[in-house]
């Protein structure tokens, strides 16, 4: 039983990171008035620094997400060392350059200096955890780069849980902004809570 409740929570948590991680894309079918967008001023919408700031972070972060969980595949790992690497380096470029720009439009998010902070930290902290994660790697203390490779991604997937908790909270307060600014930190601080418990319970070290 817990065998099948392993698979079944791999299943979904793949399949969420590679439908999240391909949810970019739609914003070059639809128009501007399309998801996040729809918020956002006409003004804001025609700044060319805030729109290679989204479409940077978006697209890279896409990309990190849907490469990310592969990382965690003991078997998909053991089997091919170097394609573990190559597909960790091109992580850590995509949240690097992801991560710095969501760090610009966090400035202008919706729901002002509450959703600012909290979206803002969210960076901070992916930056800050795959950074890590990468430095561990080069020193080859792969406890440390496992710990750390948990968090960033557990950041990397707020991505999904903020597009689950964004409908839910619009739903119950009826008011998109208020939703907005609970999710800038609902979307990863459980996630963080959870990488935390998942690294002390595979006893990693992280610090």
């Amino acid at each position: 039983m817990k065998n099948t409740s392993n698979k079944v929570s791999w299943v979904v948590f793949a399949v969420l990171a590679v439908t999240i991680g391909l949810y970019p894309l739609m914003y070059f079918v639809v128009d501007r008035e399309f998801g996040l967008l729809a918020s956002k001023s006409d003004e804001l919408l025609s700044n060319t620094f805030w729109n290679i700031g989204f479409y940077g972070h978006i697209l890279l972060g896409g990309l990190a997400l849907l490469i990310g969980w592969i990382q965690f595949s003991e078997k998909v790992r053991n089997s091919n060392l170097k394609r573990h690497r190559v597909i960790g380096k091109v992580y850590v470029i995509s949240v690097i350059i992801s991560g710095l720009c969501a760090l610009y439009i966090g400035f202008f998010a919706t729901g002002g200096i509450i959703a600012s902070l909290g979206f803002i930290s969210l960076g901070i902290i992916w930056l800050y955890t795959t950074i890590m994660a990468y430095n561990a790697a080069r020193k080859k203390d792969f406890s440390l780069h496992k710990g750390f490779m948990i968090y960033s991604y557990a950041a990397c997937f707020a991505a999904v849980t903020l597009r689950i908790w964004l409908p839910i909270l619009s739903f119950v307060f009826d008011d998109f902004v208020v939703a907005y600014r609970i999710v800038a930190w609902l979307c990863w601080v459980p996630n963080m809570v959870f990488a935390f418990f998942w690294v002390r319970k595979k006893g990693l070290i992280v610090g």
